[in-house]
């Protein structure tokens, strides 16, 4: 542990070393990947990144809630210490905060139901109905692709997402796999993905703009997370048998900490 972060550079009065419990923005809505429960604790996939990431640290942490909104004020504002919430590494953001990782390199991928036949790619979804979460952008993505259109029918979260294809109020539901993964587990049976693997994403651990020291030492973390087998162990335990493919893992490739 003393060896880690005893390489990590100049840290600076702002950065994450210099405290003993980091307070963590994870998401509360996202089955699978972080979720609040009843009794107010925490689970999913970032949160079992964030613990190993922090005890590799020899740090302690403490939860906090972050929607997707409010994912970028809480380090902005130094209301959170790292962010891992679903958190797509994109130029924009990196000019307002610092970004550790990609600790998880994932795609864009399609919900359908699973009685829905000949649906074997994105295309064979051309004109049909897609659910389109307000503020996230897999809407673009989606008219990027050639020749492709697509009805968008609006909604304020995942949740009502889902009533609408269980109505048949939508056809699909496209955003990143993971949060589509957690759905289909938690729903156990009707859907499934497309695998269409559209554009890739990288998630990275958001963190204040300028803690080159913190970034280092979190890359550092997020290595030994793949080299020791811990990454693997914790996709199959959150997303194993909902239909992503999970048959090759590789350690993401850095961002760079500036």
């Amino acid at each position: 542990m003393g060896g880690l972060l005893g390489a990590c550079g100049q840290t600076g009065s702002g950065s994450l070393l210099d405290k003993s419990t980091l307070v963590v923005g994870v998401r509360p809505d996202l089955p699978r990947i972080g979720l609040k429960l009843r009794d107010g604790r925490f689970q999913g996939f970032d949160i079992d990144v964030a613990r190993y990431v922090a005890d590799r640290l020899g740090k302690d942490v403490r939860f906090v809630e972050a929607l997707a909104a409010d994912r970028i004020p809480l380090l902005t504002s130094g209301r959170a210490d790292m962010v891992l919430a679903t958190l797509s590494v994109t130029p924009e953001r990196k000019t307002k905060i610092g970004f550790a990782g990609p600790y998880y390199m994932s795609y864009q991928d399609v919900l359908v139901r699973e009685d829905e036949r000949g649906i074997d790619g994105i295309r064979d979804l051309k004109g049909r109905r897609f659910c389109s979460v307000e503020g996230a952008n897999p809407a673009e993505r989606l008219r990027a692709i050639h020749g492709m259109t697509a009805r968008l029918v609006p909604a304020k979260d995942y949740d009502e997402c889902m009533a609408k294809i269980k109505s048949g109020a939508v056809d699909a539901i496209s955003t990143n796999d993971v949060i589509l993964a957690g759905l289909v587990k938690r729903e156990g049976s009707g859907f499934r993905l497309v695998n269409a693997r559209i554009g890739e994403q990288n998630t990275g651990i958001g963190l204040r703009k300028g803690d080159v020291g913190g970034c280092e030492a979190l890359n550092r973390a997020i290595t030994q997370m793949y080299q020791d087998g811990t990454a693997p162990k914790l996709l199959d335990k959150w997303f194993g048998g909902t239909g992503l493919d999970l048959s090759i893992i590789e350690v993401p490739q850095f961002e760079g900490c500036v």
